[in-house]
């Protein structure tokens, strides 16, 4: 079986780590393509970061810091108390010296011409992942936040000042806590992107297209947004199961209900699937996985064209995870995707 999944953040990371057990424990052999959102990547200190793939890549290497979720494990932060030292980047945004070496390596071969995706083949050399880890597009569409100068500021603009200011993604998400009401979220370049190679094959070619419990605004929005990938998950025959990222009307981590905020929709498990739609009705969805304590929404769901299944929804580790995914294959099982 062909299995492709969108993914981005460390919900991400967590599914993507239990669909690679729940594949092992059934009988292994099935290919497992990740397509990683790209929207979260900058450069900082004159070296290319790509926050969710190092993510999901250093958790499927045994390598992460489990407890923060992010970053290597047994890291060290000497070069960025250097770098603060000397004034560059964001003193608040912290490399690990480990975590710098990925994107040393990532920005050498980035400068000798690779693109992104070749660059992440490389990169999954290192370790057996079992996994195929694609970069979402080879264009760079880093995510910046549009905000309000005032509360930027903490003052009123002067007259001709402009109203609103503009951040990248990183610094209102890791500086600001995302407590900076967004007035909205805008992709650089995206007009001009497309999926990096083998994303669109990989959606065509597979059995089943999973999407992960990341964030639907800034990682499985990101991707949706680049040219091609809706028509691609239009068309393909593979059914459609997304997994909600929303428990009991919370967001399962980060500030992904700031970001739903934003864009007008409610922070509810049901909300995200009508966000994301029926497949049936040009929308993305044929299955969708809600928490036990969203089970009451899933009748009503159903009802609007989205299969919906009530299960345990928390990944606490590689067992809940691997469960979680096995219920997302099986409704996919039981699935015919629509027309």
């Amino acid at each position: 079986m062909r299995i492709t999944v969108l993914a981005g953040g460390v919900g991400g990371a967590r599914f993507v780590r239990g669909v690679r057990e729940e594949v092992a424990r059934r009988r292994g052999g099935d290919e497992i393509t990740v397509v990683v959102n790209t929207g979260d990547d900058l450069w900082l200190a004159g070296v290319r970061l790509m926050p969710d793939f190092d993510s999901i890549l250093y958790a499927l290497a045994g390598v992460n810091d489990a407890e923060r979720g992010w970053g290597r494990a047994g890291e060290t932060e000497r070069v960025a108390a250097e770098l603060r030292e000397w004034g560059v980047g964001w003193p608040w945004f912290t490399l690990g010296d480990l975590d710098l070496g990925t994107h040393l390596a990532r920005t050498s071969w980035l400068r000798d011409g690779l693109t992104p995706s070749q660059v992440g083949e490389r990169l999954q050399r290192r370790w057996p992942i079992g996994v195929r880890l694609i970069p979402a597009t080879d264009t760079e569409v880093d995510t910046h936040v549009l905000v309000d100068a005032a509360g930027l500021s903490g003052a009123a603009p002067l007259p001709g000042a402009p109203a609103t200011a503009e951040l990248h993604f990183q610094e209102w998400w890791t500086r600001y806590r995302a407590a900076l009401p967004a007035l909205a979220f805008r992709q650089r370049n995206n007009d001009a992107a497309r999926p990096a190679p083998g994303v669109a094959e990989a959606i065509a070619d597979a059995d089943v297209v999973l999407i992960a419990p990341s964030n639907p605004v800034v990682s499985i929005g990101t991707i949706l947004a680049i040219p091609g990938m809706r028509d691609a998950l239009a068309a393909t025959r593979a059914p459609v199961v997304g997994v909600s990222p929303i428990i009991g009307g919370k967001v399962v981590r980060g500030m992904a209900d700031a970001c739903l905020h934003a864009i007008g929709v409610e922070t509810d498990a049901g909300a995200v699937a009508r966000h994301y739609g029926a497949r049936g009705s040009g929308g993305l969805l044929d299955g969708w996985l809600v928490d036990e304590t969203d089970a009451p929404a899933a009748d009503a769901l159903t009802a609007d064209g989205i299969t919906t299944r009530a299960v345990p929804l928390w990944m606490r580790d590689v067992d809940t995870s691997a469960a979680l995914a096995r219920d997302a294959l099986d409704l996919a099982g039981g699935l015919r995707p629509a027309a």
